[in-house]
């Protein structure tokens, strides 16, 4: 890890160790007005949260450029904001109303680049849409087989740390960028990438948490020891850890099978015999990982970050942990 970005990874999300993800100001899966994105991005500045990720990929240029409007009107110093790198957006007059799961986003194409002139040319239009001089975090996106497949993500891991990842590092070193990582669905990648470059921080989907804590052997203690510290998304696996085992709940970007759905019938029930919302004891669950930075999580809506916010802060009794250790 780059020893000058701990302060700003240290301070990453402050007291409440959360961050606002920025898909669904993206307009993800559903339409989201200018309004409604606008209020629930002062919520999440009116109830403390400071740090808020974004990409090009989420609306195709529109997270950045809703989340852009909000925290212009901030003093730069207050909080902290990530991007991404990976896919470079090109004019699309054609574009379908549906794309990459984001409903009616800029009439833009992405494309992946994990080039260092992609890297460059990412940051700096980054830069235009959210209208602000500097980014303190920049991630290099979906270098994973979620997003290439098997036989294709090898090409494009090297690619990007041939690439991307040079380009970053000399931002780094010039003072343009805070701190240097990558954002994937899968811990194996993050192992790999801590072993090929100098990161400072994984923003990693999916896998520390109640349902999937594959992270935590080996990639956890290696980012301790590193002093690597890890963004943690996805915490309530693609929705059902949040809506509980309901039908139509995802995981994993799929449909729950039933053995899924059963188990978090069963962390649910140990939940509330706490007199726990699930949802709570799955985002704690997270933000108590000794690696982690903070947890990012996504809102529709000013009434879902508040949730959150509450979530985040409800008292939960050890012996629940102790339950739920015990259900494996």
């Amino acid at each position: 890890m780059n020893s000058k970005s701990m302060p700003l990874l240290e301070r990453l999300a402050g007291p409440l160790k959360l961050g606002l993800g920025g898909a669904p100001l993206g307009n993800l899966y559903e339409q989201l007005s200018d309004a409604e994105a606008e209020r629930t991005l002062e919520e999440a500045w009116r109830l403390g949260l400071r740090y808020f990720d974004t990409a090009p990929l989420y609306g195709h240029g529109l997270s950045e450029l809703r989340l852009g409007r909000m925290l212009r009107t901030q003093p730069r110093g207050d909080f902290v904001l990530s991007t991404k790198v990976g896919r470079l957006l090109r004019p699309d007059p054609a574009a379908p109303p549906e794309r990459d799961g984001y409903v009616h986003g800029l009439p833009l194409a992405p494309h992946f680049d994990y080039s260092f002139d992609g890297a460059l040319r990412s940051i700096e239009e980054s830069l235009e849409r959210l209208g602000l001089s500097r980014i303190d975090i920049a991630l290099i996106h979906d270098i994973d087989r979620h997003t290439h497949g098997a036989d294709g993500q090898p090409a494009r891991f090297r690619e990007a740390m041939e690439g991307a990842y040079r380009a970053l590092d000399r931002l780094r070193g010039e003072g343009v960028l805070g701190a240097v990582g990558i954002g994937v669905n899968e811990w194996e990648v993050c192992r790999d990438a801590l072993a090929a470059g100098d990161f400072d921080c994984m923003m990693l989907a999916g896998r520390y948490t109640l349902l999937d804590d594959s992270a935590a052997r080996e990639l956890v203690p290696l980012c301790v020891a590193r002093g690597v510290k890890l963004i943690l998304a996805g915490v309530f696996n693609s929705g059902i850890l949040a809506s509980g085992a309901t039908p139509g709940a995802h995981f994993h970007y799929q449909p729950a099978p039933e053995a899924v759905r059963s188990r978090v019938a069963r962390l649910a029930s140990t939940c509330a015999s706490f007199g726990v919302a699930l949802p709570a004891a799955a985002l704690q669950f997270a933000m108590a990982c000794p690696a982690a930075a903070a947890v990012v999580v996504g809102a529709r809506s000013a009434e879902e970050i508040a949730q959150s916010v509450a979530h985040a802060q409800v008292p939960i009794p050890a012996a629940l942990w102790e339950a739920l250790a015990r259900e494996g």
